[in-house]
């Protein structure tokens, strides 16, 4: 009970350690929800992971080593989550609408690289795009310029 409790503290009130600049919490956050994209049909496949450093590669300029640990803690707090408005809370204060949108459409793209798009994935991308108050038009956009 203490260790939950202990845990509980450490995420929710701990300060930032000085090396967690805004810009790296909100690779962080995105990162997460592409991980819980990965994980929402219940099986990851290799392109799926694929699709997810292609995507780290072309939205961060990160080396290998900041990719792999970011990966790592992302993993962490994914599997610690009770909710995602701690990831969306922060992408909504930084991002712009069009940032958001093209996160969305990064979210479509993992949802559908292996050919079927599970309801639970769909309707994740609808969570987050409500979260992230991005107007149904623009869902729906970025899914049909994702091919589908």
């Amino acid at each position: 009970m203490f260790n939950q409790i202990k845990l509980f503290f450490e995420q929710h009130l701990a300060l930032s350690a000085p090396e967690d600049t805004a810009e790296e919490q909100l690779q962080l956050a995105a990162i997460v929800l592409f991980l819980e994209m990965m994980y929402m049909d219940e099986k990851v496949e290799p392109r799926e992971q694929e699709i997810i450093l292609s995507l780290i590669h072309q939205n961060f300029s990160l080396t290998p080593e900041q990719t792999d640990s970011l990966l790592e803690l992302a993993e962490q707090q994914r599997k610690t989550a009770t909710d995602y408005f701690q990831f969306t809370s922060l992408i909504n204060k930084e991002y712009s609408l069009e940032q958001k949108v093209q996160l969305i459409e990064s979210l479509w793209k993992i949802a559908f690289i292996d050919g079927v798009l599970d309801m639970n994935e769909e309707y994740l991308v609808r969570k987050i795009a409500d979260l992230l108050h991005v107007p149904h038009t623009d869902f729906i956009m970025a899914k049909i310029r994702v091919g589908l």
